[in-house]
């Protein structure tokens, strides 16, 4: 009976460990296949680029997800430098953090941030990528304070997003995940960063109903 007992105690224990690890090597496996598909478009080269990184540097990859940048830069600041992920979604942190131990990057830190905080650490930071995030943020003046204060003078902040295919024309768009490029140039530059560069059709797709934009800012 004893037998039977610790029987059914040890599949009730391994038979949902065995699931949810195997659901979670399908998901690995998925954002594996997935970004190779992103790197065919993204030109994340380009956008790393902009941020002038060399070994050494702190580096807050700001609505990391699960890692498709944060895995780019580790390396790249790599053996004395660090990167910090930072988002809200406890489950593409988890992931995050996976994958970074599966790479080898020790240096990657997941951080899960507040929406009006980052909870960034204490020390000068280098650069900030904000890619595909900036749209959703729902109070970027205390984000934007937050990351003015913890760079470094000259520091670089990155902003990547999707805009209306139709420019500066027209109002405001509709769509949750769209913003132009003129209004969040407008708004990060009244939190006292210096925009440097700016390109309106980083990224034209086409068939697609919107564009990327890039801007490229300096803490003064």
């Amino acid at each position: 009976m004893k037998r039977i007992i610790g029987g059914l105690v040890l599949m009730l224990v391994v038979v949902p460990i065995v699931f949810v690890g195997s659901q979670a090597v399908g998901t690995l496996q998925t954002l594996t296949r997935v970004e190779r598909e992103r790197d065919t478009w993204q030109r994340p080269d380009e956008i790393l680029r902009h941020l002038q990184l060399s070994p050494g540097n702190t580096v807050v990859d700001l609505g990391s997800g699960a890692g498709y940048f944060s895995l780019k830069i580790a390396p790249r600041v790599a053996p004395d430098g660090r990167v910090f992920a930072v988002d809200l979604r406890r489950q593409s942190l988890a992931f995050l953090w996976i994958r970074a131990v599966l790479e080898g990057h020790s240096n990657l830190h997941v951080v899960r941030g507040g929406v009006d905080n980052p909870k960034l650490p204490p020390g000068p930071i280098d650069a900030v990528l904000i890619a595909n995030t900036y749209h959703e943020l729902t109070t970027p003046e205390p984000i934007l304070k937050a990351l003015f204060t913890a760079m470094r003078p000259g520091a670089r902040l990155v902003v990547v997003d999707r805009g209306p295919r139709d420019g500066e024309r027209g109002p405001q768009p509709a769509a949750h995940h769209e913003m132009r490029p003129a209004d969040a140039e407008r708004a990060i530059t009244q939190q006292r960063f210096q925009p440097i560069a700016r390109d309106d059709r980083f990224i034209d797709r086409p068939g697609e109903d919107d564009v990327w934009w890039l801007i490229v800012f300096r803490k003064p």
